[in-house]
């Protein structure tokens, strides 16, 4: 009995240490407006994002967590106007190896849902709407600066990912399926904030 409760003991100690950690907050915000005045059909996009994640890491080297994007963006041609919304949530997990007290390496994957919504309007009128939804994943590596005390930046130069959508019917009664893999190293580049209380 006395060794059956010791064992218990020592799986609750190393339970409750392998809990002890910190809280990653951290994410990526984005702003792009794109004006074309050509005579013909002059257009103008302006678009916003925020991808915002927070995570527990239970070990030196690991994170497991949640994971946002929202996805705003309008365009204007001539008398028409488009709105895209989007949004995307789900679960990471991130692996970590610190290189020096300043320089840290991490990949992020990530799994979750998304869902898209673009509308048409024509002197401001609604037109047309379409969406879908499905499931996306995908896994990002980078680089972590250790700006002071656990605030710091995030660079990463692209990744690999898979998505899938499932458009509802548009507006002659055909629906249809997307997916997409990809591999963008060196096409994107992201900066972002995290900090680890």
């Amino acid at each position: 009995m006395k060794k059956m409760l010791l064992i218990l003991a020592l799986a609750m100690v190393s339970f409750a240490n392998a809990q002890k950690g910190t809280i990653l907050v951290g994410g990526n915000f984005s702003y792009n407006s794109e004006k074309n005045e050509r005579e013909i059909s002059p257009t103008k996009t302006d678009a916003l994002a925020f991808s915002p994640k927070v995570g527990y890491q239970f070990h030196e080297n690991w994170t497991v967590g949640a994971e946002l994007s929202l996805t705003y963006s309008k365009s204007s041609i001539e008398d028409g106007e488009g709105k895209y919304t989007a949004y995307k949530t789900g679960a990471f997990v991130r692996y970590t190896v610190p290189l020096n007290e300043t320089f840290s390496v991490f990949a992020d994957l990530g799994i979750g849902y998304q869902n898209q919504k673009n509308k048409y309007y024509d002197n401001g009128s609604l037109t047309s709407t379409n969406g879908g939804n499905g499931i996306y994943t995908g896994i990002t590596p980078a680089l972590f600066i250790n700006m002071k005390k656990g605030f710091g930046l995030n660079f990463s130069i692209g990744g690999l990912g898979y998505e899938t959508l499932s458009y509802d019917l548009d507006d002659e009664g055909y629906d249809s399926d997307y997916s997409k893999f990809f591999v963008n190293f060196g096409k994107t580049v992201n900066i972002g904030i995290s900090k680890n209380f």
